[in-house]
């Protein structure tokens, strides 16, 4: 991720998809590359000096995906977007069936040549955000039809001990047919497997994904509220 400090030297790096910061002074604020993703981060109590850090790091009139962060910019930050969701986790019970060691035989890990058929996809089926660089930030396996990408997910976020399963969706054409069960299932296997623990976000509408979740493995952790804002 990229940060803003108490001292205005700073130096970007790319790590794995983000940017690493070396700075002097204490880091106020984060975001990652904009090809990356659009998530920023501030302290957990910010006060107004954090928020200046951000809005000094992102630009004026730049978009700010707060994610489920429950504290609020000053009123000069225009509101873009508020969604209802939780956060599931696994459960850590047993595997659900054919979920194995690795992805099935018809799935392919997918990398920079594909992009354009990922970002496509996005367009499509609007999972979330999703960006040219998103897919650096993990591995992204995906399932082709006659040559076409019809379905995808990958991993994103990774906490200490956890990684964000994301970006799950399935062409209109192609859904009924198992697509995101089994992706779902491929990559929590290998979340598992290197000693990780899965977890995922999803809209509080999304009632039919949620029992898909569940019936995976997944259970809920908490309720929380998606929130976007643009800088002043």
């Amino acid at each position: 991720m990229r940060g803003a400090a108490v001292h205005g030297r700073r130096h970007d790096e790319g790590t794995g998809g983000r940017a690493v910061l070396v700075v002097v002074g204490q880091v106020r604020a984060e975001d990652y590359c904009a090809d990356v993703a659009t998530l920023s981060a501030v302290p957990v109590q910010p006060g107004a000096r954090d928020w200046a850090d951000l809005a000094a790091l992102l630009g004026p009139g730049a978009f700010a995906d707060m994610f489920s962060c429950p504290a609020s910019p000053p009123p000069s930050w225009e509101p873009v977007f508020s969604l209802a969701g939780r956060q599931m986790i696994w459960s850590g019970g047993p595997l659900p069936d054919r979920l194995g060691a690795g992805p099935d035989s018809d799935m392919v890990v997918l990398g920079k040549d594909d992009v354009p058929g990922m970002l496509d996809l996005v367009a499509r089926t609007e999972p979330g955000p999703f960006w040219s660089r998103t897919h650096e930030l993990g591995t992204y396996l995906g399932v082709r039809v006659d040559g076409a990408l019809v379905a995808m997910a990958g991993e994103r976020l990774r906490p200490p001990g956890w990684t964000e399963i994301s970006a799950v969706c399935t062409a209109p054409e192609a859904r009924g047919q198992g697509h995101a069960t089994r992706l779902v299932r491929a990559l929590a296997a290998r979340i598992l497997a290197r000693g990780d623990r899965p977890f995922l976000h999803v809209a509080e509408t999304n009632t039919g994904v949620i029992a898909l979740y569940e019936r995976l493995g997944f259970t809920t952790r908490k309720k929380v509220t998606f929130r976007g804002f643009r800088t002043p």
